[in-house]
Protein backbone atom coordinates (compact mmCIF):
# COMPACT_ATOMS: atom_id res chain seq x y z
CA UNK A 1 0.00 0.00 0.00
CA UNK A 2 1.35 3.42 -0.93
CA UNK A 3 2.17 5.19 -4.25
CA UNK A 4 4.88 5.31 -6.92
CA UNK A 5 6.20 7.55 -9.38
CA UNK A 6 6.42 6.80 -13.19
CA UNK A 7 7.23 8.45 -16.09
CA UNK A 8 4.81 10.04 -17.85
CA UNK A 9 2.87 13.11 -19.44
CA UNK A 10 3.67 15.81 -18.04
CA UNK A 11 0.61 17.69 -17.14
CA UNK A 12 0.00 21.65 -18.60
CA UNK A 13 1.28 24.26 -15.91
CA UNK A 14 1.26 27.70 -15.06
CA UNK A 15 2.59 29.90 -12.90
CA UNK A 16 3.12 33.35 -12.12
CA UNK A 17 6.50 35.30 -12.71
CA UNK A 18 7.94 35.86 -8.89
CA UNK A 19 8.79 39.84 -7.97
CA UNK A 20 12.34 41.29 -8.46
CA UNK A 21 14.39 40.15 -4.85
CA UNK A 22 11.96 37.34 -4.38
CA UNK A 23 12.27 33.27 -4.26
CA UNK A 24 9.63 31.49 -6.46
CA UNK A 25 7.53 29.34 -3.81
CA UNK A 26 4.83 29.92 -5.53
CA UNK A 27 2.74 26.76 -6.02
CA UNK A 28 2.45 25.68 -10.01
CA UNK A 29 -0.89 25.78 -11.05
CA UNK A 30 -1.45 22.28 -13.17
CA UNK A 31 -4.52 20.92 -15.05
CA UNK A 32 -5.09 16.94 -14.74
CA UNK A 33 -7.40 14.78 -16.19
CA UNK A 34 -10.14 13.27 -14.61
CA UNK A 35 -10.62 9.90 -14.22
CA UNK A 36 -12.90 8.25 -17.41
CA UNK A 37 -15.56 5.88 -17.11
CA UNK A 38 -13.53 2.89 -17.61
CA UNK A 39 -11.09 3.80 -15.25
CA UNK A 40 -13.65 3.64 -12.72
CA UNK A 41 -15.10 1.04 -13.72
CA UNK A 42 -11.75 -1.20 -13.47
CA UNK A 43 -10.85 -0.09 -10.02
CA UNK A 44 -14.32 -0.71 -8.35
CA UNK A 45 -14.32 -3.84 -9.90
CA UNK A 46 -10.53 -4.56 -8.49
CA UNK A 47 -12.43 -2.83 -5.07
CA UNK A 48 -15.04 -5.47 -5.02
CA UNK A 49 -12.96 -8.67 -5.57
CA UNK A 50 -10.90 -7.24 -2.80
CA UNK A 51 -14.00 -6.60 -0.39
CA UNK A 52 -15.11 -10.25 -1.35
CA UNK A 53 -11.77 -11.72 -0.59
CA UNK A 54 -11.32 -9.72 2.59
CA UNK A 55 -14.64 -10.98 3.53
CA UNK A 56 -14.08 -14.60 2.78
CA UNK A 57 -10.37 -14.50 4.60
CA UNK A 58 -12.15 -12.30 7.75
CA UNK A 59 -14.88 -15.44 8.17
CA UNK A 60 -11.70 -17.74 8.09
CA UNK A 61 -9.57 -15.43 10.67
CA UNK A 62 -12.35 -14.88 13.00
CA UNK A 63 -15.67 -16.57 12.63
CA UNK A 64 -14.40 -19.80 13.27
CA UNK A 65 -17.32 -20.06 16.29
CA UNK A 66 -20.30 -19.66 14.01
CA UNK A 67 -19.12 -21.69 10.85
CA UNK A 68 -18.95 -24.60 13.62
CA UNK A 69 -22.15 -23.79 14.54
CA UNK A 70 -23.52 -23.40 11.28
CA UNK A 71 -21.53 -26.67 9.44
CA UNK A 72 -22.02 -28.96 12.39
CA UNK A 73 -19.85 -32.29 11.66
CA UNK A 74 -19.99 -31.68 7.89
CA UNK A 75 -17.84 -28.75 8.52
CA UNK A 76 -14.63 -31.00 8.93
CA UNK A 77 -15.70 -33.58 6.51
CA UNK A 78 -15.89 -31.02 3.92
CA UNK A 79 -13.06 -28.82 4.52
CA UNK A 80 -15.08 -26.05 5.66
CA UNK A 81 -13.87 -23.98 8.34
CA UNK A 82 -10.16 -26.21 8.31
CA UNK A 83 -6.89 -25.13 7.54
CA UNK A 84 -7.61 -23.17 4.18
CA UNK A 85 -4.96 -21.48 4.20
CA UNK A 86 -2.32 -24.58 4.45
CA UNK A 87 -4.60 -26.47 2.04
CA UNK A 88 -3.83 -24.02 -0.88
CA UNK A 89 -0.62 -24.90 -1.10
CA UNK A 90 -0.61 -28.66 -0.12
CA UNK A 91 -3.90 -29.71 -2.24
CA UNK A 92 -5.46 -26.99 -4.34
CA UNK A 93 -8.29 -28.79 -5.04
CA UNK A 94 -9.28 -28.99 -0.91
CA UNK A 95 -8.94 -25.46 -0.77
CA UNK A 96 -10.94 -24.39 -3.91
CA UNK A 97 -13.39 -26.65 -2.29
CA UNK A 98 -13.55 -25.47 0.82
CA UNK A 99 -13.56 -21.62 -0.12
CA UNK A 100 -16.87 -22.50 -2.35
CA UNK A 101 -18.36 -24.52 0.93
CA UNK A 102 -17.67 -21.61 3.27
CA UNK A 103 -19.07 -19.18 0.79
CA UNK A 104 -22.05 -21.29 0.44
CA UNK A 105 -22.58 -21.77 4.05
CA UNK A 106 -21.89 -17.68 3.96
CA UNK A 107 -25.03 -16.65 2.06
CA UNK A 108 -27.27 -19.33 3.54
CA UNK A 109 -26.33 -18.22 7.38
CA UNK A 110 -25.95 -14.55 8.12
CA UNK A 111 -24.19 -15.32 11.68
CA UNK A 112 -21.52 -16.25 9.56
CA UNK A 113 -21.31 -13.79 6.68
CA UNK A 114 -21.79 -11.15 10.17
CA UNK A 115 -18.21 -11.27 11.13
CA UNK A 116 -16.48 -11.28 7.68
CA UNK A 117 -18.21 -8.26 6.68
CA UNK A 118 -17.20 -6.30 9.78
CA UNK A 119 -13.84 -7.50 9.23
CA UNK A 120 -13.79 -6.41 5.35
CA UNK A 121 -15.71 -2.90 5.86
CA UNK A 122 -13.44 -2.33 8.70
CA UNK A 123 -9.80 -2.98 6.92
CA UNK A 124 -11.40 -1.07 3.02
CA UNK A 125 -12.05 1.71 5.48
CA UNK A 126 -8.46 1.84 6.49
CA UNK A 127 -7.24 1.31 3.26
CA UNK A 128 -9.71 3.92 1.28
CA UNK A 129 -9.06 6.50 3.27
CA UNK A 130 -4.73 5.76 3.04
CA UNK A 131 -5.12 5.90 -0.86
CA UNK A 132 -7.30 8.60 -1.45
CA UNK A 133 -5.26 10.89 1.20
CA UNK A 134 -2.67 10.83 -1.29
CA UNK A 135 -5.07 10.75 -4.03
CA UNK A 136 -6.73 14.36 -2.95
CA UNK A 137 -3.21 15.83 -2.25
CA UNK A 138 -2.20 14.76 -6.03
CA UNK A 139 -5.23 16.72 -7.43
CA UNK A 140 -5.09 19.54 -5.14
CA UNK A 141 -1.03 19.70 -6.27
CA UNK A 142 -1.66 19.04 -10.16
CA UNK A 143 -0.11 15.85 -10.24
CA UNK A 144 -1.70 13.32 -12.48
CA UNK A 145 -2.53 10.16 -10.18
CA UNK A 146 -4.40 6.76 -11.07
CA UNK A 147 -7.44 6.22 -8.87
CA UNK A 148 -6.50 3.31 -5.84
CA UNK A 149 -5.42 0.02 -7.19
CA UNK A 150 -6.61 -2.39 -4.59
CA UNK A 151 -4.98 -5.62 -4.97
CA UNK A 152 -7.17 -9.01 -3.30
CA UNK A 153 -4.72 -12.14 -1.99
CA UNK A 154 -6.19 -15.21 -2.41
CA UNK A 155 -9.58 -15.92 -0.16
CA UNK A 156 -8.29 -17.62 3.40
CA UNK A 157 -5.39 -15.92 3.77
CA UNK A 158 -5.07 -12.96 6.28
CA UNK A 159 -5.51 -10.00 5.25
CA UNK A 160 -7.16 -11.25 2.17
CA UNK A 161 -5.83 -8.33 -0.09
CA UNK A 162 -2.15 -7.77 -0.71
CA UNK A 163 -3.12 -3.62 -0.05
CA UNK A 164 -3.47 -0.90 -2.58
CA UNK A 165 -1.87 1.92 -4.22
CA UNK A 166 -1.83 4.87 -6.67
CA UNK A 167 0.81 5.74 -9.15
CA UNK A 168 1.71 9.40 -9.96
CA UNK A 169 2.17 9.58 -13.55
CA UNK A 170 4.21 13.13 -13.78
CA UNK A 171 6.51 15.35 -11.77
CA UNK A 172 5.61 16.49 -7.93
CA UNK A 173 6.16 20.11 -8.22
CA UNK A 174 7.93 20.84 -4.87
CA UNK A 175 9.68 19.58 -1.80
CA UNK A 176 6.09 20.65 0.10
CA UNK A 177 3.73 18.84 -1.70
CA UNK A 178 6.21 15.83 -2.00
CA UNK A 179 5.97 15.97 1.89
CA UNK A 180 2.07 16.57 1.95
CA UNK A 181 1.00 13.77 -0.70
CA UNK A 182 3.53 11.06 1.39
CA UNK A 183 2.21 11.74 5.02
CA UNK A 184 -1.52 12.27 4.27
CA UNK A 185 -2.01 8.93 3.25
CA UNK A 186 -1.02 7.14 6.59
CA UNK A 187 -2.28 10.18 8.76
CA UNK A 188 -5.98 9.53 6.89
CA UNK A 189 -5.67 5.63 7.31
CA UNK A 190 -4.19 6.14 11.05
CA UNK A 191 -7.60 8.42 11.83
CA UNK A 192 -9.90 6.06 10.61
CA UNK A 193 -8.10 3.47 12.98
CA UNK A 194 -8.63 4.71 15.90
CA UNK A 195 -12.46 4.39 16.46
CA UNK A 196 -12.14 0.25 15.10
CA UNK A 197 -9.14 0.12 17.49
CA UNK A 198 -11.35 1.42 20.07
CA UNK A 199 -14.13 -0.96 19.26
CA UNK A 200 -11.90 -4.17 18.61
CA UNK A 201 -10.00 -3.44 22.43
CA UNK A 202 -13.29 -2.58 23.88
CA UNK A 203 -15.42 -5.96 22.53
CA UNK A 204 -12.20 -8.11 23.00
CA UNK A 205 -13.90 -11.32 24.81
CA UNK A 206 -11.63 -13.60 26.66
CA UNK A 207 -10.43 -17.24 27.50
CA UNK A 208 -9.14 -18.92 30.21
CA UNK A 209 -5.53 -20.07 28.86
CA UNK A 210 -3.82 -22.28 31.23
CA UNK A 211 -0.49 -21.22 32.52
CA UNK A 212 2.39 -22.08 29.96
CA UNK A 213 0.16 -23.02 27.36
CA UNK A 214 1.04 -21.75 24.29
CA UNK A 215 0.57 -22.77 20.25
CA UNK A 216 -0.97 -21.22 17.31
CA UNK A 217 -0.52 -17.79 16.03
CA UNK A 218 -0.59 -14.94 18.79
CA UNK A 219 -0.98 -11.12 17.68
CA UNK A 220 1.35 -9.24 19.50
CA UNK A 221 -0.29 -6.11 20.12
CA UNK A 222 0.91 -2.70 18.78
CA UNK A 223 1.62 0.16 21.51
CA UNK A 224 -2.28 1.86 20.59
CA UNK A 225 -3.70 -1.33 21.57
CA UNK A 226 -1.71 -1.41 25.20
CA UNK A 227 -3.06 2.71 25.62
CA UNK A 228 -6.32 2.07 24.50
CA UNK A 229 -6.05 -1.22 27.07
CA UNK A 230 -4.83 0.90 30.12
CA UNK A 231 -7.26 3.46 29.69
CA UNK A 232 -10.48 1.05 29.46
CA UNK A 233 -8.78 -1.14 32.44
CA UNK A 234 -9.08 -4.14 29.38
CA UNK A 235 -6.64 -7.17 29.72
CA UNK A 236 -5.26 -8.38 26.63
CA UNK A 237 -3.39 -11.00 27.47
CA UNK A 238 -6.20 -13.35 27.36
CA UNK A 239 -8.23 -11.67 24.55
CA UNK A 240 -9.08 -13.20 21.26
CA UNK A 241 -9.40 -11.42 18.24
CA UNK A 242 -12.71 -10.13 16.79
CA UNK A 243 -13.23 -8.59 13.20
CA UNK A 244 -12.58 -4.95 14.55
CA UNK A 245 -9.34 -5.92 16.49
CA UNK A 246 -7.87 -7.68 13.48
CA UNK A 247 -8.61 -4.67 11.03
CA UNK A 248 -7.43 -2.24 13.15
CA UNK A 249 -3.95 -4.63 13.62
CA UNK A 250 -3.61 -5.22 10.14
CA UNK A 251 -3.84 -1.34 9.10
CA UNK A 252 -1.45 -0.53 11.79
CA UNK A 253 0.88 -2.88 10.82
CA UNK A 254 0.44 -2.10 7.02
CA UNK A 255 0.65 1.74 8.40
CA UNK A 256 3.70 1.49 10.08
CA UNK A 257 5.42 -0.55 6.92
CA UNK A 258 4.19 2.40 4.12
CA UNK A 259 5.86 5.09 7.44
CA UNK A 260 9.52 2.95 6.84
CA UNK A 261 11.89 5.97 5.56
CA UNK A 262 12.94 3.71 2.92
CA UNK A 263 12.40 4.18 -1.34
CA UNK A 264 9.19 5.45 -2.81
CA UNK A 265 7.18 4.04 0.38
CA UNK A 266 5.47 6.69 2.51
CA UNK A 267 8.18 7.66 4.92
CA UNK A 268 10.12 7.65 2.30
CA UNK A 269 8.67 10.71 0.73
CA UNK A 270 8.52 12.46 4.03
CA UNK A 271 12.08 11.84 4.65
CA UNK A 272 13.34 12.97 1.02
CA UNK A 273 11.35 15.99 1.17
CA UNK A 274 12.37 16.75 4.95
CA UNK A 275 16.53 15.96 4.75
CA UNK A 276 17.03 15.91 1.00
CA UNK A 277 18.53 13.12 -1.06
CA UNK A 278 21.86 12.17 0.61
CA UNK A 279 19.84 11.86 3.98
CA UNK A 280 17.18 9.58 2.75
CA UNK A 281 19.76 7.43 0.76
CA UNK A 282 21.76 6.28 3.91
CA UNK A 283 18.50 6.62 6.12
CA UNK A 284 16.77 4.25 4.15
CA UNK A 285 20.00 1.59 4.70
CA UNK A 286 20.19 2.22 7.98
CA UNK A 287 16.39 1.17 8.55
CA UNK A 288 16.86 -1.95 5.95
CA UNK A 289 20.01 -3.47 7.79
CA UNK A 290 17.62 -2.56 11.07
CA UNK A 291 14.63 -4.44 9.91
CA UNK A 292 16.88 -7.66 8.45
CA UNK A 293 18.26 -7.70 12.65
CA UNK A 294 14.79 -7.72 13.90
CA UNK A 295 14.11 -10.14 11.34
CA UNK A 296 16.22 -12.57 12.42
CA UNK A 297 15.33 -11.94 15.98
CA UNK A 298 11.72 -12.51 16.01
CA UNK A 299 12.28 -16.03 13.87
CA UNK A 300 14.95 -16.83 16.60
CA UNK A 301 12.45 -15.50 19.70
CA UNK A 302 9.30 -15.57 18.01
CA UNK A 303 9.57 -18.07 15.69
CA UNK A 304 7.69 -16.01 12.98
CA UNK A 305 9.46 -15.91 9.56
CA UNK A 306 7.01 -12.88 8.55
CA UNK A 307 9.67 -10.43 9.23
CA UNK A 308 11.61 -11.69 5.87
CA UNK A 309 8.53 -10.64 3.67
CA UNK A 310 9.28 -6.93 5.00
CA UNK A 311 12.69 -7.51 4.10
CA UNK A 312 11.65 -8.19 0.65
CA UNK A 313 10.05 -5.82 0.04
CA UNK A 314 12.65 -3.28 1.85
CA UNK A 315 15.18 -4.65 -0.40
CA UNK A 316 13.13 -4.00 -3.39
CA UNK A 317 12.26 -0.34 -2.95
CA UNK A 318 16.02 0.34 -2.46
CA UNK A 319 16.70 0.16 -5.30
CA UNK A 320 13.43 2.03 -6.79
CA UNK A 321 15.30 5.87 -7.00
CA UNK A 322 13.36 8.35 -6.00
CA UNK A 323 12.36 11.19 -7.69
CA UNK A 324 13.54 14.78 -7.17
CA UNK A 325 10.78 17.62 -7.09
CA UNK A 326 10.99 20.40 -9.34
CA UNK A 327 11.50 22.66 -6.52
CA UNK A 328 12.99 22.48 -3.38
CA UNK A 329 11.95 25.43 -0.98
CA UNK A 330 11.38 25.31 2.91
CA UNK A 331 9.16 22.84 4.82
CA UNK A 332 8.12 25.49 7.57
CA UNK A 333 7.19 25.18 10.79
CA UNK A 334 3.67 23.27 10.43
CA UNK A 335 5.36 20.78 8.20
CA UNK A 336 8.12 20.59 10.47
CA UNK A 337 5.02 19.99 13.48
CA UNK A 338 3.05 17.31 11.29
CA UNK A 339 6.43 15.42 10.41
CA UNK A 340 6.47 15.04 14.30
CA UNK A 341 3.01 14.05 14.83
CA UNK A 342 3.55 11.31 12.03
CA UNK A 343 7.00 9.95 14.57
CA UNK A 344 4.46 9.47 16.93
CA UNK A 345 1.79 7.61 14.75
CA UNK A 346 4.81 5.59 13.69
CA UNK A 347 5.82 5.03 17.02
CA UNK A 348 2.19 4.10 17.93
CA UNK A 349 1.81 1.44 14.87
CA UNK A 350 5.15 -0.16 14.70
CA UNK A 351 5.77 -3.50 16.05
CA UNK A 352 9.08 -5.22 15.90
CA UNK A 353 7.60 -8.50 16.24
CA UNK A 354 4.14 -8.64 15.09
CA UNK A 355 3.32 -11.90 15.52
CA UNK A 356 4.70 -15.36 17.99
CA UNK A 357 4.00 -18.87 16.68
CA UNK A 358 3.87 -21.00 19.27
CA UNK A 359 5.24 -25.26 18.22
Amino acid sequence: MGMSQAAGDTPQTSKPEPLPGQHDISPTVRTVARPTVRQWLVHGALFVATAITTTISGIVWVGGGEVEAAAGSSAQSSGVGGDVAGSMLLIPWYYVRGICGLAWLALTHPAILRPGIEFSASLLAILTAHEFGHYLFCRYYGVDATLPFFIPQPPGLLPGTFGAFIKMKSPVPSRRALFDIGIAGPLAGFVVIIPIAVAGVMTLQHINIPPGETGGITFNDPLLFRLLARAFKIDLASGVANPFYLAAWVGLLVTALNLMPVGQLDGGHGTFAAFGKIAHHWIGRVAFVSMVALSVLGYLWHGSPSGFLYVVLLAVMLRVRHPQPEQMEPLGTARVVVGIITLIVFALCFLPFPITIGW
